[in-house]
């Protein structure tokens, strides 16, 4: 398997996120990468990650998400992690998605489902400033949404 890098763009905090990922597959604008949790320990309310938990990451080049599903050390789903983002950018060595804010918990069985940092999305102002980016990401968080709800693509386990 190839070895790549992953940089997580975050205008809004001036923040890039950079992890090495192998590169799993990638077809018809889909690029999935396996990737190990490596910081510390961290609580987010609704799920804990820890050292080792493995995420494999769906990025996509022509969608407004991608969708990490997230698996213990013991490789139980501990559910999925998805960014509303702008398509993904790939050039066989670097895969770069920017960051737009919302964010979506969907838990283990597929019941909950927590929209999470709209204020931050709010604060970009893409509503005035940016109308077509504003109206993609709500669009992206409802596909989201339904797919997750139907057990759809990277959902379907």
């Amino acid at each position: 398997m190839k070895r790549i890098t992953v940089q997580l763009l975050k205008p809004a905090k001036n923040q890039v996120i950079e992890f090495p990922a192998l590169l799993l597959r990638q077809a018809n604008g889909e690029i999935v990468v396996q990737a190990e949790w490596t910081r510390p320990r961290l609580n987010l309310g609704y799920v804990v990650f820890e050292t080792g938990d493995l995420f494999i990451e769906h990025y996509y080049l022509d969608q407004w998400y991608t969708i990490y599903a997230i698996f213990s050390p013991q490789r139980l789903l501990k559910g999925w992690y998805c960014n509303v983002a702008r398509p993904a950018h790939f050039d066989n060595a670097t895969l770069r998605s920017e960051d737009l804010e919302i964010d979506l918990f969907v838990s283990p069985d597929r019941q909950t489902l927590l929209t999470l940092d709209m204020d931050e999305f709010n604060a970009r102002l893409f509503e005035q400033h940016d109308p077509p980016t504003h109206q993609a990401a709500l669009a992206a968080l409802a596909e989201l949404q339904q797919l997750a709800r139907t057990g759809a693509g990277p959902f379907a386990f």
